[in-house]
């Protein structure tokens, strides 16, 4: 191979995209990957189109870290589904896209969520609190563990209608709580005031919370967490450069000090692990 010629990244292949739709104020993206391995809930993918244009055009940027949201079919016909909110040059190039072009996709990448035994021996359920793009991961979670059956608890929160989506689609008839701090819907108010009703309501000696969401929610999560004594889980978002620890631009404090890269020790990390889930900002 040529020395000038550019090289893919590290698990780079390209794949087809199957359709993206609208979904309340996000899209649905589905790629089919012939190639990778199955993810496991709270993994992500490094995923890029071949360029911008308008606004962003000779702009470069970065690939984008994107959570999976649902998987279906086997290898060799995977179609993987993601929540994406047009919010940047790589985001907003991925809309563009329809079925049959094409998308550079890497992964899965990154630590997937715990079985709730392994965060609480004592567990029966668990409490499942998602924030606006995050709740993606959680719909994985959740279908992984009523699979399995265990008993799930699912708390979703958004700033208004305009800033939702994918719950019906992700979450089917499944019971969920909802909660808009604008109040067009479910609750009005935080989707911590959710939880903190489970909290302080119930015998949380058998529980654990797996959260995804803005900093500002995860960082309420874990304090309400540890406020109570639950164990609690965190898919905490970065922007990352490559995806698999060579950059350190994903790197967050750890409480006994140092630090982790969220791309390889992440995405998902214990509330207990970290100063603060503060430290991670959305893609």
């Amino acid at each position: 191979m040529p020395a000038d010629r550019p090289q893919a990244p590290f698990n780079r292949r390209e794949c087809r995209v199957a359709e993206i739709h609208a979904a309340g104020g996000y899209r649905i993206f589905t790629l089919i990957d012939e190639e990778g391995p199955e993810p496991a809930p709270g993994q992500f993918y490094m995923l890029s189109t071949s360029g911008t244009s308008g606004a962003y055009a000779g702009r470069p940027f970065l690939p984008r870290a994107i959570s999976v949201a649902r998987t279906l079919g086997t290898k060799g016909s995977r179609r993987l589904e993601f929540l994406i909110d047009e919010v940047g040059p790589g985001t907003i190039e991925m809309a563009k896209l329809g079925g049959g072009d094409s998308c550079g996709l890497a992964g899965p990448f990154g630590s997937p969520f715990s079985m709730p035994k392994e965060l609480n021996p004592d567990a029966v359920g668990a409490v499942l609190v998602g924030g606006g793009i995050g709740i993606a991961p959680m719909a994985a979670l959740r279908r992984h563990l009523v699979s399995r059956g265990v008993p799930t608890r699912t708390l979703l929160g958004f700033r208004d209608q305009a800033h939702s989506g994918g719950v019906d689609e992700l979450f089917g008839c499944e019971e969920t709580r909802l909660a808009y701090e604008d109040g067009s819907s479910g609750h009005h108010g935080y989707v911590t005031d959710l939880l903190l009703q489970i909290l302080t309501g119930d015998d949380t000696g058998g529980a654990v919370i797996y959260s995804c969401g803005p900093p500002a929610m995860l960082e309420a999560v874990r304090l309400m967490a540890a406020e109570h004594s639950v164990p609690v889980e965190l898919a905490l978002e970065s922007p990352m450069a490559c995806g698999y620890g060579a950059c350190f631009g994903c790197a967050v404090p750890k409480t006994d000090g140092g630090y982790l890269r969220l791309c390889v020790e992440g995405p998902v990390v214990r509330g207990d692990e970290i100063t603060s889930a503060m430290a991670g900002e959305a893609v």
